[in-house]
């Protein structure tokens, strides 16, 4: 078994799948809480398993490659439309998806639908404590927010957003550049108790261009590397066979 040769490809993988995270990355820079997805790599010396004891046969080990979200609060900044919210702290707007699954989300880009509900700037319905937020169609009252959520439309109250913080938000399964689901029993909500409503600002994407870039260059120069090596070694094996075909 050639290890190097499938070393050179298993690298060639991650560099690749790196790269399609930071064209990922560069999509959400754009998207108020946007979510950064990093890749990280095995750490494996000389092509041996760690858990493998020295002189084992099987002991070669292919490297592999992990994506995590990282979950870093993005920057505030001043928005000029009240509908607009932002979260202080690691909490998450609790919305309703089209299929009636809740979802959890950093994007505060709100507005009011035909239905005169509060709704994501993809159509969601933003859930307070008791449901979808209704807002009444003959009132010109503006909509107010406390920072603990509590929403109301003059001196009328319409509920308390549903906010919920997790344990460990890395149990979440991504599902869009701002939104999440909980489908692990491990990755429970549970209420906000240190996250602050910011009525007015929106929450930058945790991501930068000019970081993405860099590190696109990175991986398409890694990529370009374990290419040499992959050719290197198919060289080599062409001579040998050559080799050993004309000593017969």
């Amino acid at each position: 078994m050639d290890v190097s040769l499938y070393q050179a490809a298993a690298a060639m993988n991650a560099t690749a799948q790196w790269q399609e995270l930071i064209a990922e990355n560069l999509t959400s820079a754009q998207i108020s809480g946007g979510r950064k997805r990093e890749i990280s790599f095995s750490d494996i010396q000389a092509g041996m398993d760690p858990n493998v004891s020295a002189g084992s046969q099987s002991g070669y080990f292919i490297p592999t490659a992990t994506t995590v979200t990282n979950f870093k609060p993005g920057e505030l900044h001043v928005s000029s439309n009240p509908m607009d919210f932002a979260l202080e702290g690691p909490g998450f707007f609790s919305v309703q998806l089209s299929g009636g699954q809740t979802a959890y989300t950093r994007g505060g880009e709100f507005q009011v639908n035909a239905k005169d509900q509060l709704v994501t700037n993809q159509g969601y319905p933003v859930l307070s404590d008791s449901g979808p937020i209704q807002f009444n169609p003959n009132s010109s009252q503006p909509v107010t927010i406390s920072t603990s959520g509590e929403i109301s439309q003059g001196q009328e109250r319409k509920g308390k957003l549903k906010i919920v913080e997790f344990d460990n938000p890395n149990l979440l399964t991504m599902i869009g550049a701002q939104d999440f689901q909980s489908d692990s029993a491990q990755a429970q909500p549970i209420p906000a108790n240190s996250t602050k409503v910011r009525q007015g600002f929106l929450e930058a994407a945790n991501t930068s261009p000019t970081t993405e870039m860099t590190g696109l260059v990175t991986a398409m120069r890694m990529f370009e590397a374990n290419q040499k090596v992959m050719q290197m070694q198919s060289d080599r094996m062409s001579r040998t066979i050559t080799e050993l075909g004309e000593t017969s």
